[in-house]
């Protein structure tokens, strides 16, 4: 997803998302989404969305406000976290919780799988995946609890193949 091989080389091919909707790419996808739904897609979300998209690693709302903001006009990072919270509720943006950061997400999310995200502790880069394994596994054992989810992301923490690479090189 950002620079390093993909998901798919760890992961069955069928559960991979490739961050792209029938072509369609992240940006047109929230003008789409925000058209139908009669949402109100302003400069600063749209800016944001573009912030987040650009980066190959989760970005922090303090971080998107210092690249948004211009000498003599500067993004004020609450407003960053509605734009995040509109374009979280909207699928444009996944939040990874244990980074209190974002990622671009391009494409809708189908039922009965996991979302995956496998963040490396070197690089930072942080590639999304969905697991029906783990979820036939989380619904099981949500069911035992009587717990009913709003929602299933797993962030599972370690070291990208492109990293494991380099160190096994030196």
């Amino acid at each position: 997803m950002h620079g390093h091989p993909s998901p798919s080389d760890r992961t069955d091919p069928a559960d991979v998302h490739d961050h792209a909707c029938g072509g369609e790419d992240l940006l047109a996808r929230a003008e789409r989404i925000c058209r139908e739904r009669g949402l109100h897609y302003t400069e600063l979300r749209r800016r944001t969305l573009e912030a987040v998209a650009g980066e190959g690693r989760a970005l922090g709302a303090y971080d998107i406000a210092e690249r948004l903001s211009v000498p003599g006009r500067r993004v004020a990072a609450v407003s960053v976290y509605r734009a995040l919270d509109f374009l979280t509720e909207n699928g444009l943006v996944h939040r990874i919780a244990s980074r209190n950061a974002f990622v671009p997400c391009g494409h809708g999310h189908g039922g009965g799988e996991s979302t995956v995200f496998l963040i490396c502790r070197t690089c930072g880069t942080v590639d999304e995946t969905v697991s029906r394994d783990i979820q036939r596994g989380l619904d099981s054992t949500l069911a035992s609890a009587g717990f009913k989810p709003v929602s299933h992301i797993v962030e599972v923490e370690g070291e990208c193949g492109a990293c494991q690479e380099r160190g096994g090189a030196e």
